[in-house]
This record gives C-alpha cells, sequence and structure tokens, in this order.
C-alpha cells in the first residue's frame, strides 16, 4: 500500500526524505539567534520582488568583543568591511 500512496501522494515522500516538517532544536526562536549563537544578528534581504531571503550574519570570533551590543546597522557596515564573508547555504530545510 506504501507504493501506492506514494504515486497518490508524491508530497508526502518529499516530507519523509527531507523532513523539512521539523524544527531542531525543538522550540528554539530563529528569529533571535544570540540566544543560540554569540555574535550573530538575523536579517531579511529582498533579492527581488516578493522574495524575501532570511540570513543569520555571524561575526568571527576575534571581532566579538567589538560586536558586543551593537545593533543591525553595526553588522550591516561589518558586512562591508575589507573582511571576507563566507556563505553558508543549508539546504531546504525551513530554519536556520
Amino acid at each position: 500500500s506504501v507504493p501506492f500512496l506514494i504515486r497518490l501522494f508524491p508530497s508526502l515522500l518529499t516530507k519523509f526524505v527531507y523532513l523539512n516538517f521539523l524544527s531542531f532544536p525543538f522550540f528554539a526562536d530563529f528569529r533571535r539567534p544570540e540566544l543560540l549563537v554569540n555574535n550573530t544578528i538575523s536579517l531579511h534581504l529582498t533579492t527581488e520582488p516578493g522574495v524575501t531571503v532570511g540570513i543569520w550574519h555571524t561575526v568571527p570570533s576575534s571581532r566579538g568583543a567589538e560586536a558586543q551590543g551593537k545593533d543591525q546597522r553595526w553588522y550591516e557596515e561589518a558586512l562591508g568591511d575589507a573582511h571576507p564573508v563566507i556563505i553558508y547555504l543549508h539546504g531546504n530545510g525551513g530554519t536556520r
């Protein structure tokens, strides 16, 4: 009966293969990354009309003391300085 159900409902297969309906760690507030990761802020970028991408900007531990208590503007300016930026694309799990 499982192959028949998958044939009728292909979205079931993707749910069970990718498990993108699960959030881990459980009960974590991903809008407030500073509770999970030091020196991190949550930002949203509009890539094109109607498409918004959520990102976390984490500064390295060498700049951790400098980042303490800073607001979103400081983190945005830190993206534009001479330090390299590493982009990590985590996949389609639905959370960061």
